[in-house]
């Protein structure tokens, strides 16, 4: 055949679709999961001490390791079949063992996972799950035994899912040992696959459970910073019309509360959209289990919307009210400018009207001055006009004085139109 041109990704992306497949577990067993996260910009660590941290475990057991740049990795570790996952903000590891010990939930179970070697790991323990995997008995009422000595019933959810193939209980509780404990029975003759996907729900039920929580706990932080911001901003509304302020003095404060609203915005914008998607990946995971209620308990999703839905609403709330006074410091912000401007038109205002004032004064000073300059002239032009009518003063009998006189008016009214016409042209 012919060689087409493929995208240089084309199966990358597709090998994608297939890079996590589900555990094939055996009843009875178990499975050992735990969950690690850097406490601060998890998102950009360090992923080579993550692989390092995994290729410590896997020669603790003389297992393969993985390729270099991989996000997922399988292998027999010892008794147990490991499985690895490197997400944007954590990673996972989940061991699969067959059978169970005679001790429920033994923390002795855990052990496949070091001590020490969780200790140096790159991030903290975010979660650890024991699950405990076992057929369901043909007496129902056997179950719910078992369900009151493992767990405490007050927080205790139980149901039927998958149409009946398993019965899952959780108190999502962490016991001494510093684990959460799951139970699964599971139907006789349930798919092996089956049986595998339902643990990989409630693990990643749990974990982002937990990576959702985390929003919370920044909620409420910054629920604590937007209380001390809220009378500061009201105040500045409140100032707007106050004329004993300035409305440089409003412009800086303003300036400091947006620009601590906009770091604010910034620290957390990414924990809030995480969170969301965290809480929608948990409400998905719930649902597909299809659950069905069983003697009465609580089922997983009763108990989220419970105890968890209020905790993801209150960090919804407070992203939306650091959202509000972002807009509302906007709002502040024009109205700001709009005082500006009307004092800005005050002020221009008043400036025409001391140039009107400055123009009349200059135009009577200008009607003084063309009065002195038609004296003036006419003083001197009588003058001159002197010299030259003085040869007539004996023709016609006058004597200089009374000709200067008769010449005076004459000269004036001459002077007079002279300076009017010039001014004419001008204007």
């Amino acid at each position: 055949m012919p060689q087409m041109n493929d995208h240089p990704q084309r199966y990358a992306v597709v090998n994608e679709l297939h890079a996590r497949p589900f555990p094939s577990l055996k009843v009875p067993s178990h499975a050992v999961y735990v969950a690690f996260k850097e406490p601060v910009d998890a998102a950009n660590r360090d992923r080579g001490r993550d692989r390092a941290h995994l290729l410590d475990l896997l020669d603790r057991n003389g297992a393969g390791h993985p390729q270099p740049e991989a996000t997922h990795f399988s292998d027999r570790v010892g008794r147990y079949e490991l499985k690895w996952e490197s997400h944007t903000e954590f990673v996972t590891y989940s061991a699969f063992g067959a059978g169970n010990s005679a001790r429920p939930f033994d923390p002795a179970e855990a052990e496949v996972f070091p001590a020490d070697w969780v200790r140096v790991a790159p991030g903290k323990r975010l979660c650890s799950l024991l699950i405990r995997i076992e057929e369901m008995p043909e007496d129902e009422a056997e179950v719910l035994r078992k369900l009151e000595e493992w767990f405490v019933p007050e927080s205790l959810a139980a149901s039927r899912v998958v149409d009946g193939a398993a019965i899952v209980a959780g108190d999502f509780r962490i016991d001494p040992a510093g684990h959460m404990r799951f139970a699964v029975f599971v139907r006789p003759g349930t798919g092996e696959r089956r049986v595998g996907r339902i643990v990989q729900r409630l693990c990643e039920i749990e974990t982002y459970r937990s990576m959702s929580m985390l929003g919370l706990m920044r909620a409420r932080h910054l629920t604590g910073r937007l209380n001390a911001l809220d009378p500061r901003l009201s105040a500045l509304v409140t100032a707007l019309d106050a004329p004993e302020r300035s409305a440089e003095a409003v412009l800086h404060e303003l300036l400091t509360i947006s620009a601590e609203l906009e770091s604010l915005a910034v620290q957390f914008s990414f924990r809030f959209g995480a969170t969301a998607a965290y809480e929608a990946i948990v409400n998905q995971r719930i649902e597909v289990l299809r659950e069905l209620r069983i003697n009465g308990r609580q089922t997983f999703g009763e108990f989220m919307m419970r105890r968890y839905d209020p905790a993801m609403r209150t960090v919804k709330s407070a992203e939306a009210r650091l959202a509000q006074m972002g807009e509302r410091a906007a709002r502040v912000a024009e109205l700001l400018r709009t005082r500006v401007d009307v004092d800005r038109s005050a002020q221009n205002q008043k400036l025409l009207e001391s140039m009107d004032r400055r123009a009349d004064l200059q135009l009577r000073l200008q009607h003084t001055v063309e009065g002195l300059s038609v004296v003036a002239i006419s003083y001197y032009a009588v003058s001159l006009a002197g010299y030259l009518l003085y040869p007539l003063a004996e023709v016609l009998g006058l004597s200089k004085g009374a000709l200067t006189a008769l010449a005076t008016p004459v000269v004036i009214l001459l002077v007079w139109l002279l300076v009017r016409r010039v001014r004419q042209k001008m204007h």
